[in-house]
């Protein structure tokens, strides 16, 4: 499984932070996980939401002060 490490998407407004994700996980085979940084408020209410809607999984969600660090694995496509 790929896991490569964090990709800082801090300060990238909502829906460009999901975009970022959501093509990053294409280029992945199913089951390989990725890790970003997000900040918290609007983007870490929305972006969860759209992963789990297309079918990828958030593994963990760890809170780093004002920021969370989220390992999502790709689903099956």
């Amino acid at each position: 499984m790929t896991e490569p490490g964090p990709i800082d998407l801090r300060g990238v407004l909502c829906p460009n932070n999901f975009v970022y994700i959501k093509l990053k996980l294409e280029e992945m085979a199913p089951g390989d996980r990725l890790e970003v940084l997000l900040d918290d408020g609007e983007p870490m209410r929305n972006v969860p939401r759209s992963l789990k809607e297309e079918g990828h999984r958030i593994l963990k969600v760890s809170p780093e002060g004002e920021q969370y660090r989220l390992l999502i694995q790709r689903g099956p496509d």
